[in-house]
């Protein structure tokens, strides 16, 4: 690694091109600018017309949509055509000329006070830095802070492309930006926010209970009880919570809707002004939460998640004749758990960690999901042998166009249809396993009525106009 000493070293850029002249970069070229207010940043030169070498008009990138227009250029100087790499390996260097020296301070810029992120010295978030990359190059970046605040990279291009810490040898901070001005402007506001929140005040009318959550959370049961017996707040709280929290000085009643990054999102309740019309307001957002948490209702066949897998088992096998349990259970896994004190039924597929709680609010409705899963499962389990597309013209579905409309055979001599339709711009497709029921059908005709209860021609696009007359669709089906 280089020998100098970066904590002392001074770079002198002196050989400074002038926008204004028509002496513009190459295409793609990482420059050093100097903007007409006076400010140093960087970036690589895009212009307008690529085939023109002598544009003057175009943009410096800097990274996504962070770009320098080049009528606010007054200067460039150029990082690609130098490598600093035989001056830095010397120990003794304190100073690099970078183009030959001049006295002329107009055409000329130094930049001194490098620092190393290997020493734990790190710029401020948002701050944009001349950079001595590890190979002798140099060039610019943006400093994008990891979250955790333990490092970050220096973003440089579109795409978010960045030069990583390891990359980078040393770094000075270049002028500041609107960027890096609305990031020190969030950093004050967050620094006012926390000295105001460090004794908040309290409403004495909004927080007549005091400012603990639960205190309005209880009498909220209470009034819950009246109506849904087993109430419970693990009930309640099925629904995006709410918390008392500090802001602006005051306390506040707010919907907690958790982290993005690490600010903590919470929407302030402003229904009401009062302690018991925030109560009342609870009652209300929570009611269908408690009300569909019936446990007579939800686990009206008891706590045995077998007897409920069991029912959706002879379901699905009553069409889906070659799943047996083993699949079932391999696809997805279900039990009835305890989950932040209310029971729940619960599922994890193959690929999760831990299980996730299935949204019902009855026995037959869990019923209905776990028999969702069997058949997909069981579809997994029965490998397509033979298929047939069907024949279409320009075919619009609610503003949607078919795209695909394929029948496959199975491996054990069932049937499945899979259709797709989208867009200029996005799509989708939807599969459909045929019931037995459909090929008990004495004739082809007869087949598409029951056929078409489960593939609706106004929602997927052909109907017994189109299927009927495709003999070949015919014979692929056994008629």
């Amino acid at each position: 690694m280089f020998k100098c000493d970066h904590k002392v070293l001074h770079l002198s850029f002196n050989d400074f091109h002038d926008v204004k002249a028509g002496d513009m970069p190459e295409y793609d070229e990482f420059c050093l600018l100097r903007l007409k207010d006076g400010r140093y940043t960087a970036g690589k030169w895009y212009p307008s017309d690529y085939r023109d070498k002598n544009c003057i008009s175009g943009e410096f990138g800097r990274g996504g949509f962070d770009t320098i227009d080049a009528s606010e250029v007054s200067k460039w100087h150029s990082f690609d055509r130098y490598n600093l790499s035989s001056c830095l390996k010397e120990g003794s260097t304190k100073g690099i000329n970078i183009g030959e020296w001049i006295e002329d301070s107009d055409k000329k810029a130094e930049f001194g006070g490098f620092c190393s992120t290997d020493d734990g010295d790190f710029p401020k978030n948002e701050q944009y830095c001349l950079l001595i990359l590890k190979d002798g190059r140099m060039a610019g970046g943006r400093w994008n802070l990891w979250r955790g605040g333990k490092g970050g990279q220096f973003i440089y291009a579109s795409a978010l492309s960045s030069f990583s810490m390891k990359e980078v040898w040393a770094w000075t901070a270049l002028s500041s930006d609107r960027f890096f001005e609305m990031e020190e402007e969030k950093e004050r506001e967050k620094k006012l926010e926390e000295e105001l929140n460090r004794n908040p005040s309290a409403d004495p009318e909004k927080f007549k209970y005091g400012t603990d959550i639960n205190v309005y959370y209880r009498m909220a049961l209470k009034k819950l009880r009246k109506e849904f017996p087993w109430a419970k707040l693990a009930q309640m709280r099925k629904k995006t919570p709410y918390v008392i929290v500090p802001r602006h000085g005051q306390y506040i009643f707010g919907q907690d809707n958790g982290y993005f990054g690490e600010e903590r999102m919470i929407r302030e309740w402003t229904e009401g002004s009062t302690a018991d019309e925030f109560i009342d307001f609870l009652y209300g957002y929570t009611k269908n939460a408690v009300r569909d948490s019936n446990p007579a209702e939800k686990f009206r066949l008891g706590m045995d998640i077998e007897v409920y897998l069991e029912k959706a088992y002879e379901n699905v096998k009553n069409n889906y004749r070659w799943l047996d349990k083993k699949t079932a259970a391999e696809y997805c896994e279900f039990a009835i758990k305890k989950v932040h004190g209310d029971w729940e039924f619960v599922r994890r597929f193959q690929s999760d960690k831990k299980f996730y709680v299935c949204d019902c609010s009855s026995a037959e409705r869990f019923i209905e999901i776990a028999e969702h899963d069997y058949q997909e499962a069981a579809i997994r389990a029965n490998p397509v042998v033979n298929e047939y597309k069907v024949s279409f013209g320009s075919i619009e579905i609610h503003g949607w166009y078919l795209e695909k409309y394929i029948f496959y055979k199975l491996r054990s001599g069932d049937y499945k249809v899979s259709v797709q339709a989208g867009d200029r711009v996005t799509g989708g497709g939807r599969d459909f396993f045929i019931t037995p029921y459909c090929f008990e059908a004495e004739s082809y005709e007869e087949f598409l009525d029951r056929y078409l209860e489960i593939v609706p021609a106004g929602s997927f696009g052909l109907g017994k106009e189109e299927l009927l007359p495709d003999e070949k669709l015919k014979e692929f089906l056994g008629y």
